[in-house]
C-alpha cells in the first residue's frame, strides 16, 4: 500500500539538487525582474511582494510533494481530474475578466487561475489512464483522448490557445513513450495536425489570436497595432546587449514600451537589464532543471512514474522554449508564462508542486516496487 515517505538525514545527499536548487534560483531570479518590471507602477511594485508570498507557499508544496508517495496520485487521480473539470466549469459562474480573458476564479479577495494545475492534473490522469491498459492499438485510446479534450476545449474557449498547447504538448510526450507501436504515435500526430488546422481556421480561434498569428509569419504587419508588442520585445532583448543596460535602468522596461512585462514578456526585462550574460544563467538554470527531470524520468521505478515524469518535463520544456522563443520572434506570441519567472501565483505553485513529485519519484530509484503496485 502506498504510504508517505519521508526523506531522511541520511537521504539528504541522494536529493535531486539540480531540480532543487535549479528551480529555486530561478525563482531569485524571477523576483528580481518582477521589481524592477513594477518600478514605477503603483499596483505592479507590489507584485514581487505578492509573487515572493507566492514563491514561499510554492516551495512548501514542492517540499510537501517531495515527501508523498508518488504511487498515491494514481489512486487520486480520477479525483483530480473531476476537481480540475470542475474548477474550469467554475470559471462560467465565478469569472475573474481581465485583458477580454475570463481564465481565472473570484473567490474573495483570492484570484485562481485553474488552467495551471489543470495542466499538472492532466499529467497525472494520462499517466494513470495509459497504465490502466496495454493500448496495443490507437483507437482503443479514446478514453484518454476524450479525457483530455474536454478540459482542452474549456481552456481554448477562455480563450487560452498557450495552455492548450501545453496540455497537447504533455499529452503528445506521455503517448510516444505510452504507446506500444509507433505507428500508432504518427496517426496520433497527423490526427492532432488536422485538429489543429481545424482549430485555426474556425471560429474557435479569437481575431486577435490569429492576428498573432499572422505576424508570426509576416512581422511587419501592422507594426503599431497586433505587432506592436513584439516589436518592443524584439528592441528591448536588443538593447541588453553583453552584460545589460543595468537593474532598473532599462528604457523599454521602465517607460513601459514593453506590454505584460511582469508576465507574459518577463524574459525581456532579464534581456535588457542584464544582457546576454543574464540570459545565459537563466538558460543553464533551465537545463539544470531539465537534466533534473530527465534524472528522474530515468530513476523511475515502474510505467506511471515515468510516464508523470515524461509529461512535467514536457511541461516546463515547453513552456521555456515557447515563451522565450515569442519574445525574440521565432514562436508565435501565446500568452503561457515564463516558468519559476513570469508572475502569477497559480502558475508558480503549479511550477513547484511538479517539481516535488518528480523529487519524489527520483528518491525513491532505489525502492522495489511491488508487482501489484506497477
Amino acid at each position: 500500500m502506498a504510504t508517505l515517505t519521508f526523506v531522511s538525514r541520511r537521504r539528504i545527499r541522494e536529493l535531486n539538487w539540480p531540480l532543487l536548487v535549479g528551480s529555486i534560483a530561478a525563482t531569485a531570479i524571477g523576483l528580481f525582474v518582477i521589481q524592477s518590471a513594477g518600478l514605477h507602477t503603483a499596483e505592479a511594485h507590489t507584485a514581487y511582494r505578492k509573487q515572493a508570498v507566492y514563491a514561499v507557499l510554492g516551495i512548501g508544496i514542492m517540499f510537501g510533494c517531495s515527501v508523498v508517495d508518488y504511487r498515491i496520485w494514481r489512486r487520486i487521480a480520477p479525483y483530480l481530474y473531476g476537481l480540475n473539470l470542475a474548477a474550469l466549469l467554475a470559471i462560467l459562474v465565478l469569472p475573474h475578466t481581465s485583458h477580454g480573458a475570463q481564465r481565472w476564479i473570484a473567490i474573495g479577495p483570492l484570484i485562481v487561475q485553474p488552467s495551471e494545475p489543470a495542466k499538472l492534473f492532466l499529467a497525472i490522469a494520462i499517466a494513470a489512464m495509459l497504465c490502466r491498459s496495454d493500448y496495443r492499438k490507437l483507437t482503443d485510446m479514446w478514453l484518454p483522448l476524450l479525457a483530455t479534450a474536454v478540459p482542452a476545449i474549456l481552456i481554448l474557449k477562455q480563450p487560452d490557445l498557450g495552455t492548450t498547447l501545453v496540455i497537447m504538448a504533455i499529452l503528445t510526450a506521455e503517448l510516444y513513450f505510452g504507446l506500444r507501436r509507433i505507428e500508432d504515435f504518427l496517426i496520433y500526430i497527423g490526427g492532432l495536425a488536422a485538429a489543429a488546422t481545424y482549430v485555426v481556421s474556425s471560429h474557435f480561434l479569437k481575431p486577435f489570436q490569429k492576428a498573432r498569428l499572422l505576424v508570426f509569419l509576416n512581422p511587419k504587419i501592422d507594426p503599431q497595432g497586433v505587432g506592436y508588442s513584439l516589436n518592443q520585445s524584439k528592441i528591448a532583448v536588443g538593447n541588453g546587449q553583453w552584460i545589460g543596460r543595468g537593474w532598473h535602468q532599462g528604457t523599454q522596461t521602465q517607460l513601459n514600451f514593453v506590454p505584460e512585462h511582469a508576465t507574459d514578456f518577463a524574459f525581456t526585462v532579464l534581456a535588457e537589464e542584464f544582457g546576454f550574460l543574464g540570459v545565459v544563467v537563466l538558460l543553464a538554470l533551465y537545463v539544470t532543471i531539465l537534466v533534473g527531470g530527465v534524472q528522474a524520468m530515468l530513476a523511475a521505478r515502474d510505467r506511471f512514474s515515468f510516464l508523470l515524469a515524461t509529461g512535467i518535463v514536457a511541461m516546463l520544456c515547453f513552456h521555456m522554449i515557447v515563451n522565450i522563443g515569442m519574445t525574440i520572434g521565432i514562436m508565435p506570441i501565446t500568452g503561457i508564462p515564463l516558468p519559476f519567472i513570469s508572475y502569477g501565483g497559480s502558475a508558480i505553485v503549479t511550477d513547484f508542486a511538479a517539481i516535488g513529485i518528480l523529487l519524489n519519484i527520483y528518491a525513491q530509484k532505489d525502492r522495489l516496487i511491488a508487482r501489484s503496485e506497477e
